[in-house]
Formats: C-alpha cells, sequence, structure tokens
C-alpha cells in the first residue's frame, strides 16, 4: 500500500519541552518508524503533523535534529498558535504547557472536536474540569489526562494485590518525591513565581491514592516551606506538606501525606528522589525508586551529566540484542496507550457503533477526564490553604462534599 493511501491519526502537539523529549517525542518517532498496529482497528500511521509553542524555538531545533525520524510539521508560535494548529486535520492533541496554561489550550481542542490528551494535573479548578468534561461530552471526543506512574510495574502490583484482596484496608500512607534544584531554577525558573512543587508532582501521588484505593474525599491540609527559590514571605514555595483524609465504605477512614520539593541538591544520587509506604490491616507496601533500581558511576560525568542512580522503568534509550536502538519505558507506554484508544474510537468497528466504542473507553477511569474530580479537587484546595498562608492565613483546612470546596481557618 503506498505511503499516501495509508490510513492515519493526525497528531498535533502543544509545548516542546523537556515533557516532549522524554516522551511524545520517542512514541512519535517510533511509530515514524513502525505505524501503529492492533488486532482491533488494524494498521495505521500516527504522523505529528503540527505543533504549537510559545516562541518555536525548540520546535525548529527538533525539526533540524530528527531529520526523517519524524514527519514534516507545520510549526506555530505565538498567542494565536493553537489555534492556528488546529486548522491541520486533526484526529488528536497532546497538551504539555506549564500547567497554569492548560485550560485554555484543552477548551480549543475539544471545542474543534478534536480527541485530548493533556498532562497532569488537567486543570487548576473543579470549574475549569467541569466544563470540560462537558464540552468533551457534547462533541463527543475522548479528554484524557496522562498518569503514566499507575502504568510503573510496581504501582501496577499494589493494585493488583489491593483488587485481589491480598492487602485488605489501607489504613494510612506517606509518599515523597524530590526533585533537583536545576529544575526549579532552571528548566522551570520561567514559570515557578507563585505556584509550588506540590500541584506540579503531588498529583501523580494524589491520582495513584485516588485511583487504587477508591473512597472519598473529604479533608485537604497543606503546609510549605518559602526561601530560596522566592522570598521567605512570598507565594513561590521550595516543598509542600499534603494531607489528604479519605473516608470509606465501611465507614473508617486512612490519611495519607505527600511530601514534594525542588530544591534537592543536584548532585544528590537520584535526579528524582521517590518514595512510597501504605499500610494495610494485613501488611505493609514499601517502594523506594532508587531501592529497586541501579548504580553507576562515571568518571567525569557523574552526577551531574549523568545521575548515579536511574529510573529505566519510566523512560530510557537501549540497544536491543538484536542491534536496534529504541527509547522506551512507561513514561512512553501512556501516550501509546491513549492513541491505541483513539484508533479504537475512530477505527476499530462501524461508524454506527463509533459512540459505543467511545463510551467504552470513557468507563476506563484510569485516565478519562470525568474521573479527575478529587484529584483536581485536591490541587485546587492544595492552592488555596497555600495561598491564604502566603496572605498571613497559615494552617487552613479545606472540607470537600463531591461538589465543592469550603475553606476553613483557624
Amino acid at each position: 500500500m503506498s505511503s499516501h493511501s495509508r490510513r492515519e491519526l493526525r497528531a498535533g502537539m502543544v509545548g516542546m519541552g523537556m515533557i516532549f523529549d522524554e516522551t511524545y517525542r520517542p512514541f512519535f518517532e517510533q511509530t515514524r518508524q513502525e505505524g501503529l498496529y492492533s488486532r482491533d482497528f488494524g494498521d495505521l500511521d500516527v504522523p505529528l503533523v503540527a505543533v504549537a509553542s510559545k516562541t518555536g524555538k525548540r520546535a525548529e531545533s527538533y525539526r533540524e535534529s530528527a531529520g526523517n525520524r519524524t514527519y514534516p510539521f507545520q510549526s506555530f508560535s505565538g498567542d494565536d498558535a493553537v489555534r492556528q494548529m488546529l486548522r491541520e486535520n486533526l484526529s488528536f492533541a497532546c497538551v504539555a504547557t506549564p500547567d497554569d496554561r492548560h485550560f485554555e489550550a484543552c477548551r480549543d481542542i475539544l471545542d474543534a472536536g478534536i480527541h485530548l490528551l493533556v498532562e497532569k494535573p488537567s486543570v487548576l479548578s473543579l470549574c475549569e474540569l467541569d466544563q470540560l468534561v462537558e464540552l468533551a461530552q457534547e462533541k463527543q471526543v475522548l479528554a484524557r489526562v496522562v498518569y503514566h506512574k499507575l502504568l510503573d510495574p510496581d504501582h501496577k502490583k499494589l493494585r493488583t494485590l489491593v483488587c485481589d484482596g491480598v492487602l485488605k484496608h489501607v489504613n494510612n500512607g506517606y509518599c515523597s518525591l524530590l526533585e533537583p534544584k536545576s529544575i526549579s531554577g532552571g528548566q522551570f525558573a520561567e514559570w515557578i513565581q507563585g505556584r509550588n512543587p506540590g500541584t506540579y508532582v503531588a498529583v501523580h501521588y494524589i491520582k495513584l491514592i485516588d485511583f487504587t484505593f477508591g473512597g472519598r474525599l473529604k479533608t485537604i491540609m497543606c503546609s510549605g516551606q518559602r526561601g530560596l527559590v522566592g522570598p521567605k514571605d512570598g507565594n513561590t514555595w521550595d516543598s509542600t506538606q499534603l494531607r489528604l483524609i479519605y473516608e470509606y465504605e465501611s465507614g473508617r477512614e486512612a490519611a495519607f501525606d505527600i511530601h514534594t520539593s525542588w530544591v534537592t541538591p543536584d548532585n544528590f544520587p537520584g535526579y528524582v528522589e521517590q518514595e512510597v509506604q501504605f499500610r494495610f490491616d494485613n501488611g505493609i507496601w514499601n517502594g523506594h525508586s532508587r531501592k529497586r533500581g541501579v548504580e553507576c558511576t562515571v568518571e567525569g560525568l557523574t552526577p551531574h551529566k549523568m545521575k548515579i542512580t536511574m529510573n529505566n522503568h519510566y523512560n530510557g534509550s537501549f540497544v536491543e540484542p538484536w542491534g536496534s536502538r529504541v527509547q522506551r519505558g512507561y513514561g512512553v507506554e501512556v501516550i501509546d496507550r491513549f492513541a491505541r484508544e483513539v484508533a479504537f474510537v475512530e477505527h476499530g468497528g462501524p461508524a454506527t457503533e463509533r459512540e459505543l466504542r467511545l463510551a467504552s473507553v470513557r468507563q476506563l477511569n484510569y485516565a478519562d477526564l470525568s474521573a479527575d474530580r478529587q484529584v483536581v479537587a485536591a490541587v485546587q484546595a492544595m492552592e488555596m490553604i497555600l495561598s491564604q498562608h502566603a496572605a498571613g492565613y497559615p494552617d487552613c483546612v479545606v472540607r470537600y462534599d463531591g461538589q465543592s470546596l469550603k475553606l476553613l481557618r483557624p
């Protein structure tokens, strides 16, 4: 079959930064070479045909370096870049911009009747979430969120033990994710003013807890530290400590503490230090990113240019035993899964059954925007509490009744 007659899913990309380079780029480059195949929908091409970014510089740099590893694509920049991108007859579009820029891009994509994949957190308020969910339903398209940690083999095993009743009723838990100063001082220095690392990365663990254990979120508490990446009395946070209280059908509760920071020393051996512990009626689950991995020291490279400990499960470049080079891991796998879900909806059977296929994918609530309500509620509550703290009212608590958030001052 000639290339011009092959079926395809035409992709758009909003944001061309670090996240694109680590996960979206290898997905698009690999499907450029291999296509996308399943018995459910056959053989498809998935060309990246258009990108939208703030300045266009990274897009042009990628175009020059990628060569024939990628399809030719249109690059749009500036304030109207997303709308220009949406004129390119897209099947789906991905959003990987700073989280406070998600809503407008997502709204425009869904309003154009295009399937959406957005990085976490999807949006920063329940009001924005409700608008996007309603729009996706109106336009009959998928609206999905990237929660790649749910695809981590360790986390999948945890959920398997919970689903099978091996681990019985979670009582409490602790999660920690610490990032180096180069994140806040370099890669994200442009947009972290007035922000906090909790919104950026705690959301991974909020979703892990929410999806794995279920239950009803009822109480959110948060504190934090300032003075390194911003003024000690300002609204830019070095680290945060979030606590969530869930209630379960049995009437019992569980408390979860999630600690995040982006001021860990750059020469720390673990580039991103991650740890979880969950305690159950009949057991304990411990997970640690460094303890499960490997250590490698190379003179002149580690720990700055190359980290001593590396997470090869998330994303790694490998030379296969048969000689080919690949980049894979659950960070890429989650994007591949989304493309397959879109392909199933659009090409998985007769057009008359598209609505049924769409509904079946939406029920997979590991990523659907409609199942993101408690996660967004926790994120919005955390930002409400930190805003009050910066204004001189620390130690606030937020209650959530399933519909709205109520801030309580001490």
